[in-house]
């Protein structure tokens, strides 16, 4: 069974970090490309983010490009998103997901994707 689980979400300081990870169950995460989406409260779903099976192309949003950066570790079945200089507007909860494909095509169209983790929160708050 394909499973994506999401961790290291949290409470921040606006300008402060966290590293939220997205882990592979039952399947292999290295062949895939992933996609990491967040969800405000009264808002539509954001594809933010985009690393492609290689890991030789990544994707960002621009609400989030220079301060969020994706990576991943086939080692470790697993990818990650840097978010740094958080900012309260990034409060929302975020969720990794496959297509499964190999690339990043058209990466913020949800319906690209079949298998989605439970999302973690992230609140970025004083």
């Amino acid at each position: 069974q394909v499973q994506l689980v999401e961790s290291g979400g949290g409470l921040v300081q606006p300008g402060g970090s966290l590293r939220l990870s997205c882990a592979g169950s039952g399947f292999a995460l290295d062949y895939y490309a992933i996609g990491w989406f967040r969800q405000a409260p009264g808002k539509e779903r954001e594809g933010i983010s985009c690393i492609s099976s290689n890991a030789e192309n990544t994707y960002y949003a621009d609400s989030v490009k220079g301060r969020f950066t994706i990576s991943r570790d086939n080692a470790k079945n697993a990818v990650y998103l840097q978010m740094n200089s958080l900012k309260p507007e990034d409060t929302a909860v975020y969720h990794c997901a496959t297509g499964p494909t190999l690339y990043c095509t058209h990466y913020r169209y949800l319906d690209n994707y079949d298998y989605w983790g439970q999302g973690t929160q992230v609140t970025v708050s004083s």
